[in-house]
């Protein structure tokens, strides 16, 4: 598999991720959000997470990738897009 991925330094999300050349959503492979809104000040976040999703046959062969590799790609996104506490957006 030929993986891309870069995060923002600042931002919540990828600037460059694709999978064998396609571009890749991670929103196919998961879903990102702040999961203690109420202790997170204006425009901030009390601990932002990116939550992976099972493995589907359509994201499969999207990506031509086998659950394997899915699994590498979520790691890498919890990894990427799981930061906890940020203020960046205030």
């Amino acid at each position: 598999m030929e993986l891309e991925l870069k995060v923002y330094r600042a931002l919540c999300s990828t600037k460059r991720f694709t999978i064998n050349g396609i571009d890749a959503d991670s929103s196919d492979f998961g879903s990102q959000q702040d999961e203690d809104q109420e202790n997170a000040e204006d425009y901030a976040c009390g601990d932002m997470q990116f939550t992976r999703k099972a493995a589907t046959k359509k994201v499969l062969e999207k990506y031509k990738i086998n659950e394997t590799e899915y699994d590498e790609v979520c790691s890498k996104l919890e990894s990427g897009l799981s930061f906890g506490c940020c203020g960046w957006c205030v």
